[in-house]
């Protein structure tokens, strides 16, 4: 079914609302769609939102690159941050090693950074992963390289909020250690959610069909967010936005 939006631009909208009402958003190097979200947001909300991008020579006033951002989630001064996976399990554990028994494993994948400790101290980690299948979204991953939960007497100001997948938004029950289906895209189903995630979920008895993206923001996306996403994500920006 042909649509007036691209898969990318629908997962941009999904995210830019949990960014609403934040004060500094952090984002990886090779993150454009929480990128392009953290800058929709931004104008929405006239320029209030801090947008630091990592890599970006434009979006990246950090003078102490890693070791400050760091510093700054432990102050409690970044309020969201973006993490992906090789794999995602149901608990909210994310596996940035690889696959197989560590250290033997088949495939290895980036690596950690600093996960482990982001995941614990930004209150608001949002999971984007484009890929729903059941290899990525598995019941238990091979290698924890941040946990999505921890003991009660442990102190976690950060965790798991959503999940954001090219079939659905989930979001992150922290004391139930489990995720709830929010809603699925366009042509999806609980169904082929489910068919397609390794573990279980909680699923509310009506799901409603996620909201595509409005003309204004499709309008910023296409204009002046492009033209700035293609300082730092020039493949990227050309890809999704240079025709439709």
């Amino acid at each position: 079914m042909d649509r007036a939006y691209k898969s990318e631009e629908l997962l941009i909208s999904v995210i830019a609302p949990m960014l609403e009402g934040l004060n500094h958003v952090a984002v990886g190097a090779s993150s454009p769609i929480p990128a392009a979200a953290a800058m929709l947001t931004r104008q929405r909300t006239g320029g209030r939102l801090r947008v630091t991008v990592l890599g970006s020579q434009t979006h990246h006033v950090l003078t102490d690159g890693g070791r400050e951002l760091f510093d700054l989630a432990g102050q409690g001064r970044i309020d969201a941050f973006f993490l992906g996976g090789g794999q995602i399990d149901g608990k909210g554990n994310v596996n940035l090693v690889g696959i197989g028994e560590y250290p033997q494993m088949k495939v290895r994948f980036p690596g950690s950074f600093g996960s482990a400790y982001l995941y614990y101290v930004v209150p608001r980690v949002i999971l984007i992963r484009e890929e729903h299948t059941a290899r990525v979204f598995v019941e238990n991953v091979d290698f924890i390289s941040a946990a999505g939960s921890n003991e009660a007497n442990v102190h976690r100001p950060g965790g798991p909020y959503a999940l954001v997948t090219g079939r659905c938004l989930m979001g992150f029950n922290k004391e139930k250690k489990r995720f709830t289906l929010l809603s699925v895209h366009a042509g999806e189903t609980i169904e082929s959610v489910s068919e397609n995630t390794g573990f279980k979920f909680d699923c509310p008895s009506e799901i409603s069909e996620t909201p595509a993206p409005d003309a204004d923001s499709l309008k910023a996306l296409r204009g002046p967010i492009a033209e700035e996403l293609a300082k730092t994500y020039p493949v990227f920006a050309e890809r999704v936005f240079g025709g439709i």
